[in-house]
């Protein structure tokens, strides 16, 4: 199996980096390469000195899509395989205790699409554009849907899923899809400095808060307040609660103790 994927870390910022390398391929998410993924996001969660995560690509290309090529005279079970896989990438994104940034160049298309939305922030450059165009290959985008609807809403992901049109990075952003788009040559930078607003932050109080909106949000409303009220509860009694709310009465700089 070769290497698609790069493990990065920079010491001074706390922030961790999981590089798609496939750039003459368009970085097509293959079984390997979702692998190497999961693979990377689970090493970089363990260690206590990644406060942040950032997924990104090299090239013109944030990703294609699945690498079809895999999916042609395959058994059932071959395909089931495929998209397992893919879910279990997308649902790690999200269970890793770090906030992870997608860092979006190029097209992000169908499971592309799929993987820059299931991150908590998203960053794109201006030359970006999103898309589910599955049902123009006779192929639906179901499982990039998933995490599209959950992020523009019924009508907008259904816009995009039944024309397989692509949209731009702005329209990306007025939609809900995108929280920041900057000139192509600001994408790195301007990635860093959204990590750096959060990397001051108690990384204990982040992963409660991050594990806490995932579960609250499809939860009925007041089912979501009675779980949400007993989160804050046991969360204002942490050592990092503690120190921040002293520190902040204080009027000092908080020193963060939990993991």
């Amino acid at each position: 199996m070769n290497d698609a994927v790069r493990t990065e870390f920079d010491i001074d910022t706390g922030i961790g980096a999981v590089v798609l390398d496939r750039p003459a391929q368009r970085n097509p998410l293959s079984t390997n390469v979702m692998r190497q993924v999961t693979a990377a996001l689970r090493k970089l969660s363990v260690d206590p000195a990644v406060r942040v995560v950032v997924i990104s690509a090299a090239g013109p290309v944030f990703s294609a899509g699945h690498d079809l090529s895999e999916m042609i005279d395959r058994t059932l079970e071959d395909e089931r395989e495929i998209f397992d896989v893919c879910t279990e990438m997308t649902d790690t994104v999200q269970q890793i205790p770090q906030p992870v940034i997608a860092a979006v160049q190029g097209p992000a298309i169908a499971a592309g699409c799929q993987l820059a939305a299931s991150c908590d922030l998203v960053v794109a450059s201006s030359a970006a554009v999103f898309g589910t165009p599955g049902v123009r290959i006779g192929l639906f985008c179901s499982t990039p849907m998933v995490a599209l609807s959950r992020s523009i809403g019924r009508k907008r992901a259904l816009q995009m899923l039944l024309t397989g049109e692509t949209i731009d990075a702005d329209t990306a952003a007025d939609w809900g899809l995108v929280n920041l788009v900057v000139e192509p040559d600001q994408l790195d930078a301007q990635t860093r400095a959204l990590a750096a607003k959060i990397t001051g932050a108690s990384p204990l109080t982040l992963q409660i808060g991050k594990q806490a909106f995932y579960r609250q949000i499809d939860l009925p409303q007041d089912q979501a307040y009675r779980a949400m009220a007993e989160t804050m509860a046991t969360n204002a009694v942490t050592c990092d609660a503690q120190e921040g709310m002293s520190a902040f009465l204080d009027k000092r700089t908080p020193e963060w103790r939990g993991k």
